[in-house]
């Protein structure tokens, strides 16, 4: 079985790198994305045959690789198309110096920020900590809360969410 001998995951790896690279890079923007999200793959992928300890046919080994790619890929492409774009109205003067009224409102956005933080939960406030602040390894965390790369995965995803709802709820109604 793939999951219980490491010669036949180098194989199962050398055999679907090419493949999943190749499919990648014609998706992603940089080499970086392919690579992590090529890893991604295969870590679901082993983790699943390891769990499963099979599949329903072996046939269906290529089809099931090519699912789990593509599911990635869609995560890849939510978790960037999530980034805010900055407000136009406050924007830093063409000459590089931030006017009064620019750093006023940095100011205080800043402060909103350390007040929702400080409004989470206390494992909340420690893993935006940990990730944000301090930028400790991801696998360092996961030892130290003695979950996998997958449960992190979950809990910053909550994290998140949390921290945008409190931060929401602080910013002035317009």
């Amino acid at each position: 079985m793939i999951a219980e001998d490491p010669e036949t995951e180098r194989h199962f790896t050398a055999y679907f790198g090419d493949l999943l690279s190749v499919k990648l890079r014609g998706r992603l923007r940089s080499a970086a994305l392919v690579e992590d999200a090529r890893q991604e793959t295969f870590l679901r992928v082993l983790t699943a045959l390891k769990k499963k300890r099979s599949l329903a046919s072996a046939e269906s080994l290529g089809a099931f690789v090519n699912a789990v790619c593509n599911n990635v890929l869609l995560e890849t492409y939510r978790s960037s198309a999530r980034a805010t774009p900055l407000d136009e109205e406050v924007a830093e003067p063409e000459d590089g110096t931030p006017t009064a009224e620019w750093q006023i409102l940095k100011g205080e956005e800043r402060e909103q920020v350390r007040e929702a933080i400080a409004a989470l939960p206390q494992k909340d406030r420690e893993l935006i900590t940990w990730l944000f602040v301090e930028g400790r390894d991801k696998d360092a965390i996961c030892r130290d809360l003695h979950v996998d790369r997958d449960y992190l995965r979950v809990l910053l995803h909550r994290t998140k969410q949390r921290f945008r709802e409190q931060f929401a709820a602080m910013k002035p109604q317009e």
